[in-house]
């Protein structure tokens, strides 16, 4: 018997598969290209987009521990410009099937307008990933996404700025939180569209993201570990039709 199809629409865009790469694992593509076929993907997520370049933390900044990986890596990339003229043109280029979800951060709710107005109109991007986990500099420290408000300022913010998908990007979970985080938010707003994150390692970790109602699943510090494994991940959906 084949397999039931994979693809699914979410937000307006269509996704040939459920899995993604998560933010911080895929660089912007071009750091992977040699190592795994993208297009097997659904899409990927790219790094975190800052107004200004960012340098991170110093090293050490990760470190692994049985239950999964720590880090502190401070959101280094090269900044809304070079995005705009070298990693985006390359991901249009040379992904035929996997979709773009851009990672947006901000340190301020104005940052994360200017990033977002700044990419609204590019060609080849699906949705962008508003990263709620990141500090508010205005509020102590205290990350966007503890605070109401705060979500509401910057999502509106964002909306105001940009026609494109919007995903709300919440602070990390293990497989189990994740799971139940992901099942009570498609409960509770009707079945708005969630990118099940945290803690996938398997197909079958994936299947209970998405048997919770998410729409998409993003593999990230397990495809650290396994670049491979995200497309093993896909095979084993395909093989048994979800």
């Amino acid at each position: 018997m084949a397999a039931a199809p994979l693809s699914r629409e979410v937000l307006g865009a269509h996704f040939h598969n459920p899995v993604l790469l998560a933010a911080g694992t895929a660089g912007f593509g071009r750091e992977l290209a040699g190592v795994m076929n993208l297009d097997r993907l659904g899409g990927i997520v790219t790094k975190a987009v800052s107004r200004e370049p960012r340098a991170g933390n110093r090293a050490p900044r990760v470190a692994e521990f049985p239950g999964g990986m720590l880090n502190s890596v401070g959101l280094a990339n090269p900044g809304l410009a070079r995005v705009l003229e070298e990693a985006l043109p390359w991901l249009r280029q040379n992904l035929r099937k996997a979709r773009v979800v851009v990672n947006v951060v901000g340190f301020t709710a104005e940052d994360f307008g200017v990033v977002v107005e700044g990419l609204e109109g590019v060609t080849g991007i699906a949705a962008l990933e508003i990263n709620l986990s990141c500090p508010n500099t205005s509020a102590g420290g205290l990350e966007f996404g503890a605070d109401p408000a705060s979500v509401t300022r910057v999502i509106s913010l964002c909306r105001a700025k940009t026609r494109l998908p919007l995903f709300a990007k919440l602070s990390p979970a293990l497989l189990p939180v994740g799971v139940l985080a992901t099942r009570k938010v498609v409960e509770r707003t009707g079945g708005i569209p969630v990118i099940g994150v945290g803690g996938i390692r398997t197909a079958d970790d994936a299947r209970q993201y998405l048997k919770a109602g998410a729409a998409l699943v993003a593999i990230g510090t397990a495809a650290l570990a396994n670049p491979r494994l995200p497309e093993q991940v896909v095979a084993d959906l395909e093989r048994y039709g979800g």
